[in-house]
């Protein structure tokens, strides 16, 4: 896949959150209409575009009746040594930029077993409440 593409309500809260998980704007350009920009990190890329009168996105996480694309996922687990740390010095690191609210945590880390293999999984809400969930695989069953 080239990039996932996001439309946001303000494009700097965005860049300022996406910067906090790792993220580099790496070009900043119009879609003709809006600003926009691709950002790269965490062996990702993202396209960020500010839509103008901009409506809540639905609740994807909640909803269990929502469908459509349900969240981004990055695997951590080359990067950070536990999500519990990870996720406490983010929390930690959001707070301290002024434009951005409080950290909104959707799943605290767990344990999850898929397949054969045992992840240690969380999820968050971006600037603008869409999930990103956060993996460390942890091994296989044995």
């Amino acid at each position: 896949m080239h990039h996932a593409s996001i439309r946001t309500a303000n494009i700097h809260c965005a860049i300022a959150f996406y910067e906090q998980l790792g993220f580099t704007v790496a070009d900043r350009f119009t879609t003709g209409y809006t600003l926009a920009c691709w950002m790269e990190g965490l062996d990702s890329r993202i396209e960020l575009i500010q839509i103008p009168q901009p409506q809540p996105a639905p609740d994807a996480f909640a909803d269990e009746h929502y469908v459509g694309y349900y969240h981004l996922s990055f695997d951590l687990t080359e990067t950070v040594p536990d999500l519990h740390s990870w996720l406490s010095d983010l929390k930690e690191r959001i707070s301290l930029v002024s434009e951005l609210q409080p950290l909104k945590i959707l799943l605290e880390p767990t344990q999850q077993q898929i397949g054969d293999r045992i992840l240690e999984v969380t999820f968050i809400a971006d600037s603008d409440g869409l999930p990103l969930e956060f993996i460390r695989f942890l091994g296989n069953r044995e």
